[in-house]
């Protein structure tokens, strides 16, 4: 049985995965003894901890870069007119 903060951990994974792919993960599956199986990769769960935190340092990155074209855009259609 895997303990609590496992538990969020695995839970983390999968939100920040849905945030960035606008899909579930195909598979993620708790093992034993710390263990998980991600789309097919057998990890440990610290080691799913630091690919959630990459996941989430992508999608903020995304999203600011998003902002920055949109502030950029509108400065540049503000000085065509």
């Amino acid at each position: 049985m895997m303990d609590v903060h496992s538990q969020q951990i695995i839970t983390h994974y999968a939100q920040a995965y849905q945030q960035l792919y606008k899909r579930s993960p195909k598979e993620l599956r708790v093992m034993d003894n710390g263990w998980v199986n991600v789309n097919g990769a057998k990890m440990r769960v610290s080691e799913l901890e630091y690919l959630t935190q990459q996941l989430q340092k992508e999608y903020y990155s995304m999203n600011t870069s998003i902002e920055r074209r949109s502030v950029v855009n509108r400065l540049l259609k503000w000085f065509t007119q």
